[in-house]
């Protein structure tokens, strides 16, 4: 077993990134051990960073097992079922900070776009249990990717549950961004966390990203609740990125989060 093995099986066999892509572990190993002095603190700074992208959005393991019984009993009574969806959801600090906007945040960005037969959620995390919230058709398919394999089992299996067309797999975008063609990508508050994985990562999933439309979303405050100056910088990080491509843009300032909806011109 050479170095780069030993690391990424010391991290997977921690309860706590037991789950998380492989590919991810591999690429973020393989930075840090050419930068630190040995094994043993090139797997303490994987680790750190894949809390940094990962782990610190949950404040304790969520029990899918639980949580999918509950959706399961709330099945067939939409108010039970919204009341389930959003308890999941408070789980996990991303959909957790959604949720005070969530009856507005779909319907208000989404309003004049024609019928949408694909969305595709970039680093989905839980947002797959919005789907009761978002304006689409029975005949739209949902395709979830995120960097967790039990979260995004649970997520497809939700999507069973709620009859929703669509499939969840697990995915490290950066090394392998999606490339099919979709009506719709989600990329909600994913740039800035991918941008401290790797500084090209960003342009690079925009590059690859074949989408008519880009749901693009940044949060306003940070985890631990400080929010000065985050909405001018990402304001700033998104017009740089945006720069140089055949993009109209709308704007979505809401309570606690920032969207940005993309119409890509260049797509077929």
């Amino acid at each position: 077993m050479n170095e780069l093995d030993g690391l990424v099986t010391a991290v997977l066999i921690s309860p706590k990134y037991q789950h998380i892509s492989p590919d991810l572990v591999r690429r973020i190993g393989a930075r840090e051990l050419a930068a630190r002095r040995g094994l043993k603190e090139a797997v303490k700074a994987t680790k750190n960073k894949l809390h940094q992208v990962g782990g610190a959005y949950f404040e304790a393991k969520i029990d899918y097992a639980r949580a999918l019984a509950d959706l399961r009993a709330a099945a067939g009574n939409e108010a039970a079922l919204r009341a389930a969806c959003r308890a999941v959801m408070g789980l996990h600090a991303s959909t957790h900070e959604r949720l005070p906007i969530l009856e507005m945040f779909y319907t208000t960005i989404l309003a004049d776009l024609p019928p949408l037969r694909s969305v595709m959620d970039v680093a989905c995390g839980l947002n797959g249990l919005a789907w009761p919230w978002m304006p689409f058709t029975a005949d739209t398919r949902y395709i979830g990717y995120d960097i967790y394999a039990d979260m995004v089992c649970f997520v497809g299996e939700f999507l069973a549950l709620a009859g929703v067309q669509g499939e969840t797999a697990v995915r490290d975008v950066i090394s392998d961004p999606p490339t099919q063609p979709v009506d719709l990508a989600l990329l909600l508050k994913l740039l800035p966390v991918l941008e401290q994985v790797e500084k090209t990562a960003v342009p690079h999933l925009l590059d690859a990203l074949n989408a008519r439309y880009l749901l693009i979303s940044f949060p306003v405050a940070s985890l631990g609740g400080r929010s000065k100056g985050m909405v001018a910088t990402y304001e700033a990080q998104f017009d740089a990125w945006a720069a140089g491509r055949d993009w109209t843009v709308r704007r979505f300032p809401f309570a606690t989060e920032l969207a940005f909806l993309v119409r890509q011109n260049a797509a077929p």
